[in-house]
């Protein structure tokens, strides 16, 4: 079991792991709204979410990015934190490792 670098009660076992096990780890619906958000939304995970929050209200939005708007929500929102925890551009590594 992995136990992460911030050890104590704010480590987060899925975020305090180093950057190439994260993008190891993300489904290929994850990969896809990492190159979403930088062709689509300027590389800005708040319009992305913004844009979802829209579709589920029935507001107007940029595009429809599936029909499991709660699960991309979710992978949005982990895939943010682990970039702010990390300091890193997920999109940029990813595009890294190709």
């Amino acid at each position: 079991m992995e136990t992460g670098g911030a050890g104590g009660a704010g480590s987060d076992p899925y975020l305090d792991v180093p950057p190439e096990i994260f993008i190891g780890r993300l489904e290929s619906y994850e990969r896809v709204l990492l190159d979403l958000k930088d062709q689509l939304y300027e590389g800005s995970w708040e319009r992305i979410l913004d844009d979802l929050r829209a579709r589920m209200e029935n507001k107007p939005y940029i595009f429809k990015l599936s029909q499991t708007i709660a699960r991309d929500l979710a992978a949005i929102e982990r895939m943010k934190s682990y970039e702010m925890r990390q300091n890193v551009n997920l999109s940029k590594l990813l595009h890294e490792r190709k």
